[in-house]
């Protein structure tokens, strides 16, 4: 039988004005240490999004949510965060920040296996 593994997670928020506090859950990162897993998912509603404020830049929120995937792949074009360890990579994709792309407080969680583990978080959270 396949061990559990203690793996972290964050749902990925859109905040478009962040003075309201009103967000738009879009995502999730986990960090699975011992499994040497860090990835992110995410699925941005429009047409949800459009409902909290007309004005949010689609493509710029699709542009740096897309920045999270490269630097959780460590990719050479994901700047110079991405050339963290991944450790560092999740703590600073995961820091408290004041901006439209907002992360929650992280969590933790058991699995055996973190892709699937990522794939059911994001069902339950964001679709």
């Amino acid at each position: 039988m396949q061990d559990n593994h203690l793996f972290e997670y964050a749902v990925i928020r859109i905040v478009p004005r962040v003075e309201r506090e009103e967000f738009l859950n879009v995502g999730v990162i986990l960090y699975a240490s011992k499994q040497k897993f860090l990835q992110s998912m995410f699925h941005l509603n429009e047409e949800r999004l459009r409902a909290l404020s007309g004005k949010t830049d689609i493509e710029e929120v699709e542009a740096h949510l897309r920045s999270f995937e490269r630097i959780c792949m460590g990719a050479a074009d994901g700047g110079p965060i991405a050339g963290l360890d991944m450790a560092s990579r999740f703590r600073w994709l995961t820091a408290t920040r004041s901006t439209i792309v907002q992360s929650s407080k992280v969590h933790p969680g058991f699995c055996t296996n973190p892709k699937e583990a990522l794939e059911r978080l994001f069902n339950q959270l964001v679709l």
